[in-house]
């Protein structure tokens, strides 16, 4: 989830450091489930040598009947009772009786963009073994989990970036579903009014459409009749979204890819862009505001990091000034999307402006969630409630070998993009 907003970074993070100095839970113990490969599991279960079937695991944050929901936080840990239902999403896998591995890793409360947690530790991301590169949160396990193999498909959440964000750090699949189209009944909320979604992780196409299929029923129909219906990349419009802050060889990567594979690059102007900039504020608004309604009785409690405490502060600076006249402009964006897509078919820019960084030292702070922040173009999405698919291509880089091509689809356009995403992999 998005939850700093940057416009009020400037002016509030001094006092916020100062806040997380004066924490006694800078620095928790780890508790890292025993066994859990590169820290991705809050709970594993490794399947039988003999399992050869698909392997879901499942972001801490939704519900399994039995299992204590966490959110990646202590606090739940060792306070909640186990869930007494599944969440209203796993009844597809349930079904289809779907070997669930584990309950994957997470930001506190969902409440961060690096993915470091301080608590059951921090996912280790191998797209570069030899750097402690971030994994992106706030949906780090499920991320992780799949890319390095322990499961083929991982269900994450995303309020503000949070599947597609440690996608692309991760050089894996994120999809970020349409807004409502997936319920969020028994899923731990933070905006579930307005951002909140439940969508799939994956390290290839044919297991993120097996993902869909988990979370919609006859998704796999759909996909095959967009790929019927768009079986190549001509005549397919792409609105190229270029974003101040880019790196330039990050947006030469995305436009080489784009044209290789022959759709149709329509640039879009400065008059799109200047309201994009201006969702991408208006969502962190919303995003970290609702993150204070949600969770505003933690701020106060004992066992809750400095670092969740501090995202909270801002989220209720932001919750006080400028939430009301950020929803007020939600509308007047779903609006100016719609026409967009009256003329390109999807929107594509980069999912990270730069190559994620490296996990700091001392480990997290306000200070590098923000810097984090910044670096992400996903938020404008939520924000109108569209769904957007985060697509991993490689680039030459000696420190990040791959970067992620975000592909912006009209609301209920999941099976389209899947199938612009196939194009992109593939290139037929």
């Amino acid at each position: 989830m998005n939850t700093i907003p940057r416009m009020l970074a400037h002016r509030i993070l001094p006092s916020v450091i100062l806040l997380s100095s004066l924490n006694g839970c800078t620095t928790p113990k780890n508790h890292a489930a025993r066994q859990s490969p590169d820290r991705a599991y809050i709970v594993y279960w490794p399947p039988a040598g003999d399992s050869h079937g698909l392997r879901l695991a499942v972001k801490d944050l939704i519900d399994m009947k039995g299992v204590v929901t966490t959110a990646g936080s202590g606090l739940f840990a060792k306070d909640h009772p186990p869930a007494t239902r599944d969440a209203k999403c796993l009844a597809i896998a349930r079904e289809r009786n779907v070997q669930i591995v584990g309950k994957t890793n997470l930001a506190e409360f969902a409440l961060g963009v690096s993915g470091i947690n301080g608590y059951f530790g921090t996912p280790k991301n191998r797209v570069n073994p030899k750097q402690r590169t971030i994994p992106g949160g706030s949906s780090s396990g499920s991320a992780v989990a799949v890319a390095n193999g322990s499961a083929d498909v991982a269900f994450g959440t995303d309020t503000g970036g949070s599947i597609r964000v440690p996608a692309a750090c991760c050089g894996i699949f994120g999809l970020k579903t349409t807004f409502g189209l997936v319920s969020l009944d028994g899923v731990y909320p933070i905006s579930p009014k307005y951002l909140d979604t439940v969508g799939p992780m994956a390290k290839d196409l044919p297991h993120l459409v097996q993902g869909m299929g988990l979370l919609q029923r006859g998704f796999e129909g759909r996909y095959q009749a967009a790929i019927a219906a768009k079986p190549s990349a001509r005549g397919i419009r792409i609105g190229r979204l270029y974003v101040d802050g880019t790196d330039s060889k990050i947006d030469r990567t995305v436009d080489d890819m784009l044209t290789a594979r022959g759709f149709k690059v329509i640039v879009l102007d400065d008059t799109f862009k200047a309201q994009w900039e201006q969702a991408e504020k208006d969502g962190n608004t919303v995003a970290s505001a609702s993150g204070w309604i949600s969770d505003q009785q933690f701020f106060g409690k004992s066992g809750v990091s400095a670092m969740t405490k501090a995202v909270l502060a801002l989220g209720a600076i932001q919750y006080k000034t400028s939430y009301p006249d950020a929803l007020k402009r939600r509308a007047q964006w779903q609006r100016t999307l719609r026409s967009v897509f009256g003329k390109v078919d999807f929107i594509a820019l980069p999912t990270l402006k730069t190559l994620p960084p490296k996990v700091p030292f001392f480990g997290g702070s306000p200070a590098f969630e923000a810097l984090v922040l910044i670096k992400q173009g996903t938020v404008a999405v939520n924000y109108a409630g569209n769904p957007a698919l985060a697509i991993p291509i490689p680039i030459e880089d000696k420190s990040v070998p791959v970067t992620s091509l975000q592909l912006v689809g009209p609301r209920l356009s999941e099976a389209q993009l899947l199938n612009a995403g196939r194009l992109i992999v593939t290139g037929q």
